[in-house]
């Protein structure tokens, strides 16, 4: 057994904030410190944080964060290692201008650099993009008489087998090109966003990795939310037969030890994970929620409350992350809103604690409706008043974002976004999509969890038919596929990649290609399947390829 103390330190970094980035990474070095740590592990782009995308476009943003690696490399204390992540600059005359690195720091030494060698490329990824390839075969070296192999991040993912997907997209395992006798200790800086099949992956990639090199191995993985990105931490160590040693809880910082001298599990160092899809789901959502309000500026966050499942779930996620008191629903009823809905929607509020302000807009659309008639004829009913409705909230909505300095969240579903089933400039207005990534029969599943103790959302709004509200009696499965076959086309054809088979399948397919422009230019969606609409999926708006 090795007599060796590490702390992992799972941290949330907030991108392009180096000094405060900073100032955290060394509170938990002092931390490590005093509790005689010989290293303290964070998790990849510590400093910078992740992901950077185009902002490495920007020479003056590396050199800042340069800036404040060498005021930090300064007051490292001398008698501990010390691992984050950071962007460093290329310093070859060829390839690209950056690696993205591990660097080891200790008591006021230069760091020292360790570039990651495999590049994601693929979803929401480019590294590849700016940033250029090291070897991981160099990344091993001599800490207090051990043998360290540094990796990050993608550089285990490489191992062939059904829990590792990425296996397929790199021609060469670069671990196998590093010596099981030059490897003391692994350890692996990460930022590995939360899907919902990604902790079964992770366990895959470092049970094997620990178990080819027959040494223990320390997997430290970010935090927090940026964009659509949610980390989930769940940083933990194994030993080299791949048993779990050490778990940080998902979901929020964590800091644990871990004594390799005592070679098992120490008391109180195993975190319970949650178990059920849907709670880990919640904790995502809730997260990258708070962070995306927080980081982008905000404190506070509105929404239309209709009476119906999707904004009756995004207000309580909302208020699980924020607090009651940063929440505000508006009322918004139009000609054909059922009065029990809107009943149902102030009853929500009240459950929540929440303020709820009414605002109805009828007088309003017919006004407009009289204006346009006025000028071009009567027009019979149809989308023109549909839409006309749906814009007219998005402008009560908006005017309120603009009143109060409040953060507009938007409520479409996954199934609906792959449909094209909302109204451009009217309810897929917003500046945050936290439910965008589930089907409708998940946002059902979620509102059901969150009355699994207690009424929070009304059995109305649970149990009725789902209806925009638009048009007399209108229910989306006038217009839609039912939800449960919808939810498993979208599934399959999004989320499998796998090509139409059926009438169903082709339908909801030919919809979601003439539907691409709306998602353009639809807000930032969170992100927990792996593949969800947004970043990741660049598909083109005018082409014929409906196959």
């Amino acid at each position: 057994m090795l007599n060796f103390k590490i702390a992992l330190a799972q941290v949330n970094p907030h991108l392009g904030a180096f000094a405060e980035n900073a100032q955290r990474i060394l509170e938990q070095v002092h931390r490590a410190q005093s509790q005689a740590c010989d290293l303290v592990v964070f998790p990849e782009a510590t400093l910078f944080g992740y992901h950077p995308m185009d902002l490495l476009e920007r020479p003056g943003v590396v050199e800042a964060q340069m800036k404040e690696l060498h005021r930090l490399e300064k007051r490292i204390p001398k008698n501990i290692g010390v691992f984050i992540g950071a962007i460093v600059p290329n310093s070859k005359k060829k390839g690209k201008a950056y690696f993205n690195a591990a660097l080891f720091l200790q008591g006021g030494k230069k760091s020292k650099v360790f570039p990651k060698q495999l590049l994601p490329t693929y979803d929401i990824f480019d590294e590849s993009r700016h940033i250029e390839p090291g070897l991981v075969k160099d990344n091993v070296f001599k800490f207090k008489g051990k043998k360290l192999l540094v990796t990050i991040c993608e550089d285990i993912w490489a191992w062939s087998g059904p829990l590792s997907p990425a296996s397929a997209r790199y021609g060469e395992n670069p671990l196998t090109q590093v010596k099981s006798k030059d490897v003391d200790l692994v350890i692996n800086l990460s930022a590995s966003p939360f899907t919902d099949e990604k902790l079964k992956m992770r366990q895959f990639v470092v049970k094997t990795t620990a178990t080819h090199f027959k040494a223990p191995m320390v997997y430290v993985n970010m935090v927090g939310g940026q964009d659509e990105m949610i980390f989930d931490g769940g940083s933990y160590a194994v030993d080299s037969k791949g048993k779990i040693l050490l778990q940080c809880q998902r979901f929020v910082e964590d800091f644990r030890i871990l004594d390799l001298a005592e070679g098992q599990a120490q008391k109180g160092n195993l975190a319970h994970l949650p178990k059920p899809l849907v709670e880990q789901r919640r904790q995502a959502i809730v997260l990258g929620l708070r962070d995306f309000v927080h980081k982008t500026g905000f404190s506070k966050v509105h929404l239309g409350l209709s009476g119906g499942i999707d904004s009756a779930v995004v207000a309580s996620l909302a208020v699980e992350a924020l607090g009651p008191d940063n929440v505000v629903a508006l009322t918004l009823p139009g000609p054909f809103t059922d009065p029990q809905g809107l009943q149902a929607a102030h009853q929500l509020a009240k459950n929540l604690k929440m303020a709820c302000h009414e605002i109805p807009i009828e007088d309003t659309f017919q006004v407009k409706m009289t204006s346009l008639e006025r000028a071009f004829g009567s027009i019979p009913f149809g989308l023109v008043q549909e839409n006309l409705q749906a814009r007219l909230r998005a402008v009560l909505l908006m005017a309120y974002s603009n009143h109060q300095g409040s953060l507009l969240l938007n409520t479409s579903n996954k199934s609906e976004l792959a449909m094209g089933y909302s109204t451009l400039y009217g309810d897929l207005c917003g500046g945050l999509c936290p439910i965008g990534d589930l089907v409708k029969g998940e946002v059902l599943e979620l509102a059901h969890y969150y009355n699994r103790d207690r009424e929070v959302i009304p059995p109305f709004i649970i149990q009725r038919p789902p209806s925009a509200e638009l048009a007399p009696g209108q229910k989306d499965e006038d217009s839609l596929p039912p939800y449960p076959q919808l939810d498993r086309a979208v599934e399959k054809l999004v989320e499998g990649y796998r090509s139409p088979k059926g009438a169903l399948d082709q339908k909801v397919l030919r919809a979601m290609m003439a539907s691409e422009f709306k998602r353009w230019q639809a807000p930032p969606i969170l992100k927990l399947s792996g593949h969800s609409f947004g970043r990741g999926r660049r598909f083109p708006i005018a082409h014929k390829a409906i196959y």
